[in-house]
């Protein structure tokens, strides 16, 4: 059974910076691509970023720049730092899992596994 707890958000001033991690068991880590997603109150759940199993990344033009996807097969730990925090990067952030293409990285349906959430709030 496939299992994703993030953890690492909180709250931050405009400009801060968090690193979220999303530790993943139950399958085998380094065969699936895995995602963040985030979702704020009264909107759609949209992509962050990307990572696919060759460690190829893809990211939104809203966090280019700002935020770095990474991946620990070694830990089957996902991260994402996030830097330069603006108030409209305040969501509940997501991690995924999936048999997920380069092309679809940022498709929350091409998923099949979801984390619980973690909560990040910036502050102007």
């Amino acid at each position: 059974q496939v299992q994703l707890v993030e953890s690492g958000g909180g709250s931050v001033q405009s400009g801060g910076s968090l690193r979220l991690s999303c530790a993943a068991s139950g399958y085998t880590y380094n065969r699936y691509s895995m995602g963040w997603f985030r979702q704020a109150p009264g909107k759609e759940r949209e992509g962050v970023a990307g990572i696919d199993m060759y460690g190829v990344t893809r990211y939104a033009d809203s966090v280019k720049g700002r935020f770095t996807i990474s991946r620990d097969n070694a830990k089957n730990t996902l991260y994402l730092q996030m830097n330069s925090l603006k108030p409209e990067d305040t969501a509940m952030y997501y991690c995924a899992a999936g048999s997920v293409s380069y092309s679809w990285l940022m498709l929350r349906r091409q998923y099949d596994n979801w984390g619980q959430g973690t909560q990040v709030t910036v502050s102007s």
